[in-house]
């Protein structure tokens, strides 16, 4: 009497083995698929971080202070020429302004523009770093590097004296602070303008 429930634990025990043996490699299949299913699928884009658009915001103010600086000086000088210590003081502080804001916005960053392929950026006297020839840049990089060249020749013409060169460049400078505003809130990491009506912006002439 006592092998029978032996024999009963014993035919369990095969069927539960078999049942396994058929059903294991459907079940491993199953997680497997979870998995890859898990790696593959397209994830979340990350929210904005509030710090990096507010130094954002702290980059564009640094360029516009000292392109409005430099403009200034410039146009207040005798004969438009301004002194060695004067060129070395702005130009200074024109490369901390335009390397700060050469910078990619930060990860988390939403662009309400994606990333087109455009010219490689100049090297200039600022240094900005030169990026490979055919990289791709974003709109705020293209007009960072644009804003750069403006700001290198009133710079050279400002060295010399030139007034017929410096009254060439202030336009084309000032142009080019246009631009670099644009693309900063277009391409930059800032939020997409949400005006119900925006005007249109007069043309101006291309860098």
């Amino acid at each position: 009497m006592r092998a029978l429930p032996v024999r009963r634990l014993a035919t369990t025990t095969l069927c539960a083995a078999l049942l396994l043996g058929t059903a294991g490699p459907a079940l491993a299949s199953v997680g497997d698929a979870s998995r890859d299913q898990a790696r593959t699928a397209p994830r979340a884009p990350a929210a904005p971080d509030p710090l990096a658009q507010v130094q954002q915001l702290i980059n564009i103010e640094g360029v516009l202070k000292a392109v409005s600086e430099l403009l200034t000086a410039v146009l207040k000088a005798p004969g438009n020429k301004l002194s060695p210590e004067d060129v070395k003081k702005h130009t200074e502080a024109l490369k901390k302004a335009l390397e700060a804001a050469a910078k990619p916005p930060a990860k988390g960053a939403t662009e309400a523009v994606p990333k087109t392929a455009t010219e490689a950026v100049p090297k200039t006297v600022t240094g900005v770093a030169a990026r490979a020839d055919k990289a791709p840049l974003d709109p705020k990089a293209d007009a960072v590097a644009a804003l750069q060249k403006a700001v290198d020749a009133l710079l050279k013409a400002a060295t010399a004296g030139d007034i017929k060169a410096v009254a060439a460049q202030v336009p084309t400078i000032l142009t080019g602070v246009v631009n670099f505003l644009v693309a900063s809130i277009t391409g930059g990491g800032l939020p997409a303008p949400a005006l119900p009506e925006t005007p249109a912006l007069p043309k101006t002439p291309a860098l």
